[in-house]
């Protein structure tokens, strides 16, 4: 039986997320970012496509590095309007019924016990359809307009969010009892509190000593996305994350990369079966091959040089206007994300990348490779990613929106039916069931959040020394607290 391919569409609340420049293409949409109906319409549109998830990425900086200037980035739109990515969710999830939605929220500028509470209000608004993008964010702009001197280094943001993701866990999977909500009309109790249990967590970043505070929601535990490249990022992915994001070049180097990512996995004493690895490309297609590549060049008459510089200087942490167009980068090691030049290298092996090289080659995909081609063609590139490159699935990111998910939609997903490659319907509802072809929508036991369930049970609860004690009045019908 051929191995199931798990389909993510990858967006933004922006204009410009990937491509530089196609936002001036007349079918595009993006600018529609800003109005409900274009999220729910792209709802739609994915769950007939039978897709897995809408994976929805987020920045709270500006790319600001290109010329020393965020004007760039303004020009083109990229990435910058940008909207909070929470927002959309629960209508989406009104208008579906499988559909799974990704949010992306840092670590390092929120924190624990107020973003559990976010994701299990959304876990029940899309009944078990929520997952949290864990990052760490790369952008110095972001940390100077939050509050600190600069970026924080690279290990240490990841330290950081080692602590964030075990008090969330402490509190979605431990501070409530499966039986804690009873809802007894007759005696007038909603909540048992013998069955809510404060956390008491003192750590180095974070003390949150009481109980969470939304009642359980179907998942408890969102599942858990995370793009780490770097060797302490894949550490951390192999700990926590259940949707595993890379961008490698081609399927030969992503089998590197997911062999070393299923080894890590093992080395937490996980299962490789409860983790799914992405891989992320752009895909235009049409027709025939001819159409195909017709469309591209469309696009490419559109790209934007100075957009795309702007973006891989936010990526990368690096001016490239100071650089000779046609002068050969080398990998440059900063705190931003740092294997992005070392993976233009490795797109051609035979090329020494130029800045002029990022602009004729990147401005379509961006951080990843771009598929050109018919429905066989795009289909039999697909399956060499999954069966050559060791990857599960993919995250699809766009040249015009929703354009490219309409063709692939229409033109690829057929022929993966075709193939065997693609579910012809949904069998599940949450999406940990969905993403993992599980039956249950918890964690599994070897994932680190799985520790705390049951972990207060018989020792303190939210009755202990806490509950103030009601006196009735007799000439009143209400209590009175003392």
């Amino acid at each position: 039986m051929s191995k199931r391919i798990i389909l993510n569409a990858f967006d933004m609340t922006c204009v410009s997320h990937q491509a530089a420049g196609t936002w001036r293409h007349p079918n595009n949409q993006a600018w529609r970012y800003k109005d409900l109906d274009y999220w729910t319409e792209l709802a739609q549109l994915l769950e007939r496509g039978g897709f897995d998830s809408l994976f929805i990425a987020d920045v709270v900086g500006v790319y600001d590095v290109f010329r020393e200037s965020v004007a760039g980035a303004l020009e083109d739109a990229d990435q910058v309007p940008v909207n909070d990515p929470f927002m959309q969710i629960s209508a989406m999830a009104a208008v579906t019924r499988h559909l799974g939605f990704g949010v992306t929220a840092a670590v390092t500028y929120e924190q624990p016990y107020l973003l559990a509470r976010k994701f299990t209000t959304l876990d029940h608004l899309t009944k078990g359809r929520v997952a949290w993008n864990v990052v760490t964010s790369y952008l110095n702009s972001a940390a100077v307009n939050l509050g600190h001197q600069q970026q924080i280094s690279h290990d240490e943001r990841y330290n950081i969010a080692d602590e964030f993701l075990d008090v969330t866990y402490k509190l979605w999977e431990g501070s409530w009892e499966d039986g804690a909500v009873i809802r007894d009309r007759e005696h007038g109790i909603f909540t048992d509190p013998d069955k809510v249990h404060p956390i008491h967590h003192q750590g180095h970043y974070y003390q949150v000593p009481g109980i969470h505070l939304s009642e359980p929601s179907p998942q408890r535990t969102p599942v858990i996305f995370q793009a780490g490249a770097s060797s302490r990022g894949r550490a951390f992915a192999a700990k926590h994350a259940e949707g595993i994001f890379i961008s490698p070049a081609t399927p030969e180097q992503a089998r590197e990369v997911t062999q070393d990512i299923r080894q890590r996995v093992n080395a937490e004493g996980r299962h490789e079966g409860d983790i799914r690895i992405f891989t992320l490309l752009t895909v235009i297609t049409a027709e025939s091959d001819a159409a195909a590549h017709a469309k591209y060049e469309e696009y490419q008459r559109l790209a934007s040089g100075e957009g795309m510089l702007t973006f891989y200087g936010g990526w990368t942490g690096v001016d490239f206007s100071t650089f000779d167009p046609d002068e050969p980068l080398e990998a440059i090691d900063n705190d931003s994300i740092r294997s992005v030049l070392e993976l233009l290298a490795k797109a051609d092996p035979q090329r020494r990348w130029t800045v002029r090289d990022i602009v004729e080659r990147r401005s379509i995909g961006g951080l990843g490779p771009v598929l050109v081609g018919g429905p066989q063609r795009v289909a039999d590139e697909l399956e060499r990613w999954v069966d050559v490159g060791g990857v599960d699935g993919f995250n699809l990111a766009y040249a015009i929106t929703p354009g490219t998910f309409a063709d692939f939609i229409d033109f690829i997903v057929p022929e993966l039916k075709r193939r065997g490659r693609v579910r012809d319907q949904y069998t599940s509802n949450t999406l940990r069931e969905t993403l993992l072809d599980t039956d249950s929508p918890k964690v599994a036991e070897s994932h680190p959040a799985a520790r705390y369930r049951g972990a207060y049970v018989g020792k303190n609860s939210a009755a202990d020394g806490t509950r103030p004690s009601v006196i009735k009045d007799n000439s009143s019908d209400e209590g009175k607290l003392q």
